[in-house]
């Protein structure tokens, strides 16, 4: 198993700040959030794009995604959401990203215009990101929270430049066990994001393992050859912990989570 860490955790930190912690922590990988708010994003210049890949490359640490806003699903025109599932694409792309993030966005409560939006979209983008070595992961978000809704929509889509990314936290809030989220994207898992909260009322971030979410039979749940990303949503809940105190607890709990997997759970020659 590969570990990662979301910069939503580090607010607006220069990225050899979150590329040493990653390091220093044990953690292969970083999800780059893309927005004005931090060192990179879709307008960076390309000399950002090349000093961003010099320092992550002197860490030793990998993006593992670009972290977009896209919304798929999103009423209105097609063309400002395909443009920024470009633009996003190209900046995964120039970080040797195999992956980029978009959210669903779809209605309250979603109807069959939604995924008709988000499979075309998604299905016109498909062969640029294709092109370009990346995957586009729609995440278990909002209108779509589930992996059965993903699921849904990829399987419209049925693409290999498409893919799903299970947020653990919707999964959860939509009612979902960990075992059908996973039957559901199976197919289509890109990664996991793994975070903990205080309730379904309360959902500050606390550190992996001292809130109520089914963090174990998540785990159990997944292929041991994948990647674990940890979004801890600091930049929402600004009074949260800070995230540089906890990576390496959270390190540590994942992979004891890893090691402790019932062995049904274990794919053949994991041991």
């Amino acid at each position: 198993m590969k570990y990662a860490f979301s910069t939503l955790g580090l607010p607006g930190a220069p990225l050899d700040r979150s590329a040493a912690l990653a390091a220093t922590h044990g953690f292969d990988g970083l999800e780059l959030r893309a927005h004005p708010e931090e060192p990179l994003h879709t307008d960076s210049a390309a000399a950002e794009r090349s000093a961003a890949l010099r320092t992550l490359a002197a860490s030793g640490v990998a993006v593992l995604a670009v972290a977009g806003y896209a919304r798929v699903a999103a009423p209105g025109p097609d063309e400002p959401v395909l443009a920024e599932l470009r633009a996003l694409v190209r900046l995964a792309a120039d970080l040797e990203a195999p992956c980029v993030r978009v959210f669903p966005g779809g209605g309250d409560p979603p109807g069959q215009g939604d995924d008709v939006r988000a499979v075309g979209r998604l299905l016109a983008a498909a062969p640029f990101a294709e092109r370009h070595g990346v995957r586009i992961l729609l995440e278990t978000h909002d209108s779509h929270r589930t992996g059965a809704a993903v699921a849904r929509v990829l399987g419209g889509v049925a693409h290999p430049g498409v893919g799903a990314l299970w947020d653990v936290l919707h999964t959860w809030l939509g009612g979902e066990p960990p075992a059908a989220s996973y039957r559901a994207m199976a197919a289509h898992l890109g990664y996991v994001q793994v975070k903990d909260v205080r309730s379904a009322r309360d959902l500050t971030p606390v550190a992996l393992g001292a809130g109520v979410l089914p963090l174990a039979e998540v785990v159990a749940a997944v292929p041991r050859d994948g990647w674990l990303c940890w979004e801890y949503e600091k930049r929402w809940y600004p009074a949260a912990a800070d995230l540089s105190g906890l990576l390496a607890r959270g390190r540590a709990y994942l992979h004891g989570l890893v090691e402790e997997r019932p062995r049904s759970a274990r794919g053949a020659g994991e041991d």
